[in-house]
């Protein structure tokens, strides 16, 4: 238990904005984590999903110790949200419920320039921001409430680059599943493969869960999973912009 008190520890540390360490270390004050637009929304997603995961696991009676349930629930869902890849338990002999909330949180949660994959939480939080601004415009049309991130005005041309990256993210997980399902992969393990490859979590769910390995797939289909590995892990663009004529045009 205590090792993986320690491991939890770190997972959510490398979870975090490196620059925000570096600020709180330089600095010798916590309140860097403070000021840092991402760290406290982690911390609370993080911490929020996994007691959720425990006290679901508790009242659905996987575990009849709640002592037990905090443990496991709390320590996967960390792993899996922060794409760190430990299991202490297959967990995907749990209910759907908590697996797919697990894995669907990953895809977001990091912070950016942190260890961790996915969409990042950055990016989600001017998305959410921008959603609220349009429901206060529905209400107050003449309403002026510029988009800010702590206290900076954020630029226009960064939202439609938020929103380019996320249709790029849905496209390739889209794409990838149904590829996946056209090469004979059950639905479960299709989506979740394709899902923890882009996000680089790890393990999936399916014949890809924490009990199982990749290692049974066909080489088409490991082919495919490293590729969304790779478009995951350099941010899309950067990947598939090789693939644009534009860019081999003189």
């Amino acid at each position: 238990l205590r090792v993986e008190l320690v491991a939890m520890a770190f997972m959510l540390l490398g979870a975090i904005n490196f620059a925000t360490h570096f600020s709180a270390w330089r600095g010798r004050s916590l309140l860097a984590y403070r000021r840092c637009p991402e760290a406290l929304y982690f911390l609370a997603i993080a911490l929020g999903t996994g007691m959720i995961v425990s006290v679901f696991l508790f009242v659905q009676g996987v575990y009849p110790d709640f002592g037990e349930a905090l443990r496991y629930g709390m320590f996967n869902t960390i792993s899996v949200i922060t794409t760190t890849g430990f299991a202490n338990t297959d967990y995907g002999s749990w209910p759907l419920f908590a697996t797919v909330l697990m894995l669907l949180v990953s895809c977001f949660a990091a912070s950016s320039g942190s260890t961790g994959g996915g969409i990042k939480l950055i990016r989600l939080l001017l998305l959410v921001r921008q959603a609220r601004y349009e429901l206060l415009r529905l209400v107050h049309p003449k309403a002026i409430a510029p988009l800010r991130l702590g206290q900076r005005p954020v630029d226009s041309r960064v939202l439609l680059a938020v929103v380019g990256f996320l249709v790029l993210y849905l496209t390739s997980l889209g794409l990838g599943t149904l590829l996946l399902l056209a090469s004979g992969l059950d639905g479960l393990t299709a989506f979740t493969a394709t899902l923890s490859s882009l996000n680089n979590t790890g393990p999936g769910l399916g014949m890809v869960g924490p009990a199982g390995s990749y290692a049974d797939m066909n080489g088409w289909q490991i082919t495919l999973c490293t590729f969304a590995m790779l478009l995951g892990r350099l941010e899309l663009a950067t990947v598939l912009v090789l693939f644009t004529p534009m860019f081999w045009r003189r």
